[in-house]
């Protein structure tokens, strides 16, 4: 089952610990709680490329992410293609050095295989 824009962004919020009008604040009042609030529960399904923005840099995630979700943006890959380092580590706030531990991790992984 796919995720959608609302939900996508109700658990990064979540995570991230912020309220509705934090957003809001954070935001400079770009991004209204009542808006975001509408989003999340998928009533405004397709927010302007501008509100995405901001929260894609607030939340500190992938704007094309955002973009895609709400069905701005297609890609050509296949979900498997899609399921890169990016996608998976986006929203864990990983520093470089621990992004390079895990992608050595995985290769020795990966290696085990052959």
């Amino acid at each position: 089952m796919k995720v959608t824009l609302g939900e996508y962004l109700g658990s990064i919020r979540t995570d991230r610990k912020l309220t509705l009008r934090g957003v809001e604040e954070a935001t400079n009042k770009e991004v209204s709680n009542a808006y975001l609030s509408q989003i999340e529960n998928g009533k405004i399904q397709k927010p302007s490329p501008n509100i995405l923005y901001a929260l894609a840099n607030l939340y500190g995630v992938d704007y094309d992410k955002l973009m895609e979700l709400a069905g701005y943006i297609t890609t050509t890959r296949t979900d498997v293609e899609r399921h890169g380092r990016a996608a998976t580590f986006a929203e864990l706030h990983l520093t470089q050095a621990e992004e390079s531990e895990l992608l050595k991790y995985l290769g020795y992984l990966r290696s085990k295989k052959d």
